[in-house]
């Protein structure tokens, strides 16, 4: 097997890590709660293994593709977000609920989206240059549309000591070693082969992610799931409405086919794994609920992406342009 087969069939290896998970986590409640403390560090190797594979060294290359990044920004760090606050009003008296929409919806996606963008005969090797600057901007921007969108309750629900710590161990160092990583491989053949070795692992890496957070976590679902009723939805607006917002950003830019649909993907694609260490890092009594709500998404944006990647071919500038 090949990587790219491996990538190409990630989807279905998510699932049956998401089947396995919840199979286990019901059956051996008490074995899979221990699988808790193994969360963290999956969490450190994901991170890593993908931000190897984002060509942080090459952003200068990216940025010269102006209309499509004009049109990309526009569709994440604007449309998307007002989109996002209209969708999330009526959480407001559910803050648990509302932080773990927020941090999920407000972060486009920098993995996987590459491999649907693909499949969804969009520009991929675009969207890939494009995922430095869209991480870097996410993590600027992510704190700004917080204190915003939570308003008053945004001191108490995200507390920055432990939001900050998540922050800095589980994102910022994974990424900086990743960096000097593919630095060094440009000069060492050993190193290049330490991250030719560690390209294999991301889709790995995220189906254990998804196992040991869903297996230790889905007693709890199961156990609050009237509490999660009420954002979906919140995630069934989006997954409808976010592609009208990357599809109308490509629109008043006038990109090409393959361009439009790629701005289309970044825009329906959310970051949760990404996030997921921020939203455990939140207050204990928000952080579960919190981290649910975004496992949560990731099931319904899956589902999603096999409808996207049939029908924005065809709706987003058909193939005859």
């Amino acid at each position: 097997m090949t990587r790219d087969t491996l990538e190409h069939n990630q989807v279905p290896v998510y699932f049956a890590a998401v089947l396995l998970a919840a199979a286990f986590g019901l059956l051996a409640p008490s074995l899979a709660h221990g699988l808790g403390a193994l969360v963290t560090p999956a969490i450190a190797v994901l991170m890593y293994a993908m931000f190897l594979q984002i060509p942080f060294l090459d952003l200068r290359q990216s940025l010269g593709h102006k209309r499509f990044l004009a049109a990309l920004l526009l569709a994440n760090f604007v449309l998307v977000p007002l989109l996002v606050w209209g969708l999330t009003r009526g959480l407001v008296e559910r803050p648990a609920l509302q932080v773990g929409a927020l941090l999920v919806l407000l972060t486009p996606c920098i993995d996987y989206v590459v491999v649907f963008t693909h499949i969804g005969k969009g520009d991929s090797r675009l969207m890939l240059a494009a995922t430095p600057l869209l991480l870097l901007l996410q993590l600027v921007l992510l704190p700004v549309y917080l204190g915003f969108m939570l308003g008053a309750q945004a001191d108490v629900v995200v507390q920055a000591g432990p939001f900050v710590e998540a922050f800095l161990l589980l994102i910022v160092v994974p990424m900086i070693l990743a960096v000097i990583t593919t630095s060094l491989a440009r000069r060492s053949s050993l190193v290049n082969a330490w991250s030719n070795a560690w390209a294999w692992l991301p889709v790995p890496a995220m189906a254990l992610v998804l196992f040991v957070v869903i297996a230790s976590q889905i007693t709890s679902v199961v156990r609050d799931i009237n509490l999660l009723l009420p954002v979906l939805p919140v995630y069934i607006g989006f997954l409808l409405l976010a592609p009208l917002m990357g599809a109308l950003a490509a629109r008043l830019f006038a990109l090409p086919a393959v361009t439009a649909r790629a701005v289309t993907f970044s825009a329906s694609t959310r970051n949760s794994l990404v996030v997921l260490p921020l939203a455990l890092a939140l207050p204990e009594d928000v952080r579960g609920v919190a981290a649910t709500v975004v496992i949560l998404q990731t099931l319904v944006e899956l589902v999603g992406e096999l409808v996207y990647v049939r029908l924005i071919p065809k709706w987003v500038w058909p193939a005859s342009r």
